[in-house]
């Protein structure tokens, strides 16, 4: 077994001033104060003025967590991280990774210091040993793994930055082949689950509805009860201005509308038992219409006025605003009436819907849809006036040189541009950020995690509604729970359902209801958005699977067609790859890394299976990139190889040709004799291919 063979040599760095900012080094928001913010000698440092993405959660680092013996040595360590003053060969990190790194490193110094460890310098290879194991029993995932292993490593990576002493042993010596500590990730979102399309299809087709049709609804109910909290309350202690009708006189009219509209008076509080005589009135609900003091309608002659309105209307299930429901669902409306308690509720389910939609079907990530401002969207319209493009300005953080982030611009679908419209009428005047909370004056934007909740309320309340209106568009369970939706998951899901479509960007398009490719071929955002790079990574997965099915059945060694023996030869060559004890690879990581290293370039479309040669593609020259399918010219191009399924369908386009031309009698002789040339050239095609044609029409 390795042992330490020695302990550190005396410090070789001066200790950290007590004084030392410890964000001196980083990016502070516009109204942080660097002199105010934490200090070395602090036990609690409050990383929250580098923090720039206002989605994120305030952070502090709280040291009086961590055993006396080794509070310095962690202080210094994350000072270092904090500072970027880092040894060779570890890159600077992130606020948010340099908090979760403090967290690790505190587990193995509280395990350390539970199994009675001095200093640093005495953990052996032991030690090590045990704590490996101690990992691996505790956390089932690779990565979870290599990053707590990581955390104790880094003591050892900074021992000549830690004036306290770091280890003695490299871990990686007894580790061996159960680290490896060059494997991060390069993104996040291939590892993410993408959103069961079980799940995805009502999910979209409910948020749609709340921004499309239940929108105005809600905000009309806001701007009543936005009047209704803001009115003044007039009485003893604050005199209604001269001229005004006396609280008796008021309460009166407030009265006479409810005789007018023909309305019950509002219910005060429910009870799951028999009244003793009616149900009790809201009197706090008629003062705030009546600008009196709460209790005013219960006393004296305003009491008997209610009374008597009570017993002439009598009294509602609820209490209820006046705002109209004009939205309609299946020609019916959606809610009878909006009680003046769920406006709070409707609003946050109306801010869940907008999210959906625009994180569906737009490619943003989480913060990049969190940071949208007021004004931040543009339509650019045509020569009749009619919107063309829409337009969304954010800012975009992932991938870029500066923590403070970069503006990028998205071209979005109408969906989302309606979403945006609504999520600022939603806001007051003085609010900047679409997604802060509406409740409160501050710009906090809505965190991530009650972002995740409110969708999930969002989904709660689809099902409840469609139980109480029989309703069989419910958001089914998957494996008998609710899905457990996340914000990450809607861009893995959109770059999967655009992978996977047949023609990619066009029918991506389609299915989330875009008019035009550019949400794709027009991502704008940052060079490092990445999303054409998660796209072609979907899809290169896709191909790997299609092509291990065709492997697995034999349908390789029977391709014809110009390219066919070259096919052959190269799905023989990825055979040694992709298969495992007669299986093709399950893992989608491993098929990823295969498809890398061993990408036979082989296109499997709907007529044709493009064996890629860029010096003889006819669809496009770019040699960066694969074939164009949806620009294929199948007759002429040497790189094609046809499957029993291309055959197929190339025999049904001939049958189709044929009704064309049969039914055609009115068609011009020009479009007729085009048709039946083409007819002409795939027989011809399809022949010189030795595929028989005898089922069909003998080419002429």
């Amino acid at each position: 077994m390795t042992t330490a063979t020695a302990l550190l040599p005396e410090p070789l760095v001066p200790s950290i001033a007590p004084h030392a900012l410890v964000l001196a080094e980083r990016p502070l928001v516009l109204d942080a104060v660097l002199q105010e913010t934490s200090r070395f000698a602090d036990d609690v440092w409050n990383l929250t003025p580098a923090v720039h993405k206002r989605h994120q959660r305030a952070w502090n680092l709280h040291f009086e967590s961590i055993p006396d013996r080794f509070r310095p040595v962690v202080k210094e360590l994350i000072y270092r991280y904090l500072t970027n003053d880092l040894p060779h060969g570890v890159t600077p990190s992130s606020i948010e990774t340099i908090v979760g790194r403090f967290y690790e490193v505190k587990e193995f110094i509280n395990w350390i210091s539970r199994r009675g460890a001095a200093f640093l310098s005495d953990l052996t290879a032991e030690d090590f040993e045990q704590w490996g194991q101690y990992v691996d029993a505790r956390h089932k995932s690779d990565t979870t793994r290599t990053s707590k292993r990581f955390a104790a490593r880094t003591l050892w990576l900074f021992r000549t930055k830690l004036p306290s002493g770091g280890l003695a042993l490299d871990p990686v010596e007894v580790w061996h082949q159960g680290y490896r500590p060059a494997a991060p990730r390069a993104t996040g979102e291939n590892a993410t689950e993408r959103i069961p399309e079980q799940v995805l299809s009502p999910l979209l087709i409910w948020a749609l509805r709340w921004v499309e049709d239940f929108s105005e609804d809600v905000l009309r109910a806001q701007q009543e009860w936005n009047e209704l909290k803001d009115l003044p309350v007039y009485g003893r202690q604050s005199p209604a201005p001269p001229g005004t009708p006396s609280t008796y006189e008021r309460l009166e009219a407030v009265l006479d509308r409810y005789r007018a509209a023909g309305r019950k008076l509002p219910l005060g509080w429910k009870t799951n038992g028999p009244y003793n005589d009616r149900p009790p009135v809201n009197h706090a609900h008629l003062a705030r219409q009546a600008q009196c003091f709460r209790g005013t309608p219960a006393k004296g002659i305003c009491a008997a006025l209610v009374d008597e309105a009570a017993e002439e209307l009598g009294i509602d299930d609820g209490t209820y605003l006046w705002t109209e429901v004009r939205g309609q669902l299946d020609g019916r409306q959606w809610l009878r009436t909006i009680a003046f308690d769920d406006v709070k509720v409707l609003l946050r389910l109306l801010h869940a819907a907008c999210y959906i939609v625009i994180a569906n079907l737009s490619g943003m990530r989480d913060s990049e849809v969190k940071h949208m401002r007021r004004g931040c969207l543009t339509t650019w319209r045509d020569d009749t006036g009619r919107p063309a493009r829409h337009y969304v300005k954010s800012m975009a953080y992932k991938g870029e040189d500066t923590p403070t982030g970069v503006e990028a611009t998205w071209v979005v679908a109408p969906s989302v541009a309606r979403a945006v419209e609504v999520l600022e009428a939603t806001q007051p005047a003085g609010q900047e950020y679409l997604f802060a909370s509406v409740w409160h004056e501050r710009d906090t934007v809505r965190l991530t995690g009650l972002t995740n909740k409110d969708m999930r309320d969002f989904m709660r309340w689809v099902n409840t509604y469609c139980a109480e209106h029989n309703r069989p568009d419910s958001i089914p369970d998957v494996d008998g729970k609710a899905w457990n939706i996340k914000t990450s998951q809607f861009r893995r899901t959109l770059a999967w359902f655009i992978a996977r479509q047949e023609g990619g960007t066009i029918a991506g398009a389609i299915q989330y209801r875009h008019h035009s490719v550019q949400m794709f071929e027009g991502y704008a955002g940052t060079s490092a958005s990445g999303f054409r790079q998660e796209v072609e990574a979907e899809r290169a997965i896709a191909r790997g699977e299609k092509l291990g099915d065709i492997i697995l059945t034999g349908e390789f060694r029977r391709l014809t067609g110009p390219a066919g023996r070259e096919a052959e030869e190269r799905l023989t060559h990825l055979e040694h790859h992709v298969q495992f004890q007669g299986k093709v690879i399950p893992d989608r990581k491993r098929l990823e890394r295969h498809m890398k290293r061993h990408d036979p370039h082989i296109y499997p479309g709907e007529f044709v299976t493009c064996v890629h040669n860029p010096d003889r593609a006819l669809c496009r020259k770019d040699k960066s990139d694969g074939p164009s399918l949806p620009d294929c010219q199948p007759l002429q191009c040497r790189n094609v190889a046809l499957s029993h399924e291309n055959i197929d369908a190339f025999h049904r386009w001939i049958r189709r040709l044929d009704r064309a031309v049969e039914h055609g009698i009115e068609l011009a002789p020009y479009v007729r004799a085009r048709l039946e040339k083409k007819r002409i050239e795939v027989a011809r095609f399809l022949t010189a291919n030795d595929i028989p044609t005898t089922d069909l029409k003998e080419a002429q």
